[in-house]
């Protein structure tokens, strides 16, 4: 996370010039309905080789600087999971001084090496092999939530139209995504009915191996966290779309052999690269706080211990003013759940969490709220091999510890949660165990964490200490979303005023997005 390893891509982008203007992406510049039927049907060729890029560049996996730009320097940090042990330069997204250079990369990359291909998939198969339309729909589904949920308003409906780029408000998007899960399921699953051999296997690269029947596992799954996303907006058309997502013939998510994950390419993995060959990357004081106050076995899983403080795990406060460059240099860094390869897209312990916060909201998730709650934990432990998982679901006693910085006594903060982990009385603390289990469960994905904790305020978060918005982000609220990109500024400047307009305030990043209202989670 130094300095010197920050780079800047060479992409040359806007959303209307997506297939002309590229540097390494030769064929955006051929004719995209110029496949003839003898190329479609050489075993689709034409048709997969457009889909293949999503698998690395949905969670960026092969290559480290650019996972960095997309999410390590923004949510990863704003999720309280892990952060720089050192400040670089005055413009720093953890504390709140946003860098425009960095925050528009997860924008560029998705549409560039995904949205535009699946444009294509769209043009070649809808109609024709359907099968791949409805797959190429959930992987951008996918792709669109993160982005959406990053930015708020964006191209979707107008994507790849004549003209201005217009951008769709979040609520429009969500719409859309959830007709396109409709199609996307209906399809696969009427295949899985006829027994059709799958046509995806030779380019799927996630565990199901072309599976039908696990991507339309997938497709539920990520309906459900669209719809409890949305919960509090939304609340009628949140319930609908969670039921139908479980009551599925097909379901969700049930078995930890569910979860979907995809392999790097290069057997790396670019958060364990971050934290231990560059040095830039130690755990957050959050994790500390939490998973040391539970005495959580996944913490081991998750964090090596400090060399500085042998056989503790010393975490560092995000957005804090540094004593030294390498003060912090020998804290925790990343452990074994990221040195393998392996990227996780969405897991099963994730899914059994969204039930039960549906299920306390009153919805059908065809279980309890605390029975799900419980089997979320259940999932997480398992997922992560650790044992234990009944007698620290029903703990009742230990708590978030506070935080003590070792080297600097200005950053100790008392824990700003007292929950225990057992099953409470009212909604409110439930819902905050809910999440809390659910931040624990997700890592490392500090996208979806930090979402999460702009929607519900779980779980609470120590604040940073050296705000340098200039007013313009509260330190008590933090990041809410990133402003557009700069690309679109130059290159696509009415298509951003259409955003702005709809986006329901200035384009900073203190406005709230959509979802993320500002009214009591019950």
């Amino acid at each position: 996370m130094t300095l010197n390893i920050i780079k800047r891509t060479a992409i040359c982008f806007s959303l209307l010039t997506a297939f002309s203007c590229t540097d390494n992406f030769d064929e955006m510049n051929q004719n995209p309905v110029g496949a003839t039927t003898p190329d479609l049907e050489q075993n689709f060729n034409n048709i997969k080789g457009l889909i293949k890029p999503a698998f690395t560049r949905l969670y960026i996996s092969d290559v480290t600087w650019q996972y960095q730009l997309q999410q390590s320097l923004q949510a990863d940090g704003w999720s309280g999971y892990m952060t720089s042990p050192n400040e670089f330069g005055g413009i720093n997204n953890h504390n709140y001084n946003l860098n425009q250079n960095w925050n528009g990369f997860a924008w560029d990359d998705a549409y560039v090496n995904i949205i535009a291909n699946l444009f294509k998939v769209e043009q070649r198969a809808k109609g024709k092999y359907d099968q791949f339309y409805a797959w190429s729909l959930i992987i951008k589904v996918a792709t669109m939530q993160r982005i959406t949920d990053m930015y708020g308003p964006a191209v979707y409906s107008s994507f790849g139209g004549e003209g201005l780029a217009t951008y769709d408000s979040q609520q429009q998007i969500y719409t859309q995504m959830f007709k396109d899960l409709d199609f996307a399921v209906t399809d696969l699953t009427a295949r899985v009915a006829q027994g059709e051999v799958s046509k995806f296997t030779e380019t799927d690269q996630s565990n199901y191996g072309g599976n039908y029947s696990q991507w339309v596992k997938y497709a539920n799954s990520l309906r459900l966290r669209l719809a409890v996303r949305i919960s509090k907006v939304d609340p009628a058309l949140a319930k609908t779309e969670a039921e139908k997502a479980v009551s599925h013939s097909i379901g969700v998510f049930k078995i930890n052999n569910d979860l979907i994950k995809i392999k790097s390419p290069l057997d790396l993995n670019v958060i364990d690269v971050m934290s231990h060959v560059w040095a830039g990357l130690a755990m957050g004081a959050d994790m500390e706080s939490i998973l040391g106050g539970y005495d959580d076995p996944r913490l081991a899983k998750y964090w090596e211990p400090s060399t500085q403080f042998p056989g503790e795990y010393k975490g560092v406060r995000t957005g804090i003013v540094y004593p030294t460059p390498s003060t912090y240099a020998n804290f925790s860094r990343t452990g074994a759940r990221t040195k393998t390869g392996e990227v996780t897209w969405m897991t099963t312990a994730e899914v059994y969490f969204l039930r039960a916060e549906g299920a306390l909201r009153g919805w059908n998730m065809d279980g309890s709220a605390k029975d799900l709650y419980e089997a979320g934990i259940k999932a997480s432990f398992d997922q992560n091999g650790v044992d234990g998982a009944a007698a620290y679901a029903t703990d009742n006693v230990k708590k978030p510890i506070d935080y003590v910085d070792p080297v600097s006594a200005t950053n100790n903060a008392p824990a700003v949660s007292k929950i225990t982990v057992a099953w409470g009385t009212t909604n409110e603390e439930n819902l905050e165990k809910i999440i809390t289990q659910k931040w624990i469960a997700t890592y490392p994905d500090g996208q979806e964490a930090w979402s999460e904790f702009r929607r519900t305020g779980y779980p609470k978060l120590f604040r940073i200490t050296n705000n340098k918005s200039g007013g313009v982000i509260s330190t008590e609220l933090g990041v809410r979303r990133l402003p557009f990109p700069l690309s679109e500024a130059t290159n696509n400047p009415k298509g951003v005023e259409s955003g702005v307009e709809v986006l329901g305030g200035p384009d900073n990043g203190a406005t709230r997005l959509w979802w993320d209202v500002n009214k009591a989670n019950f």
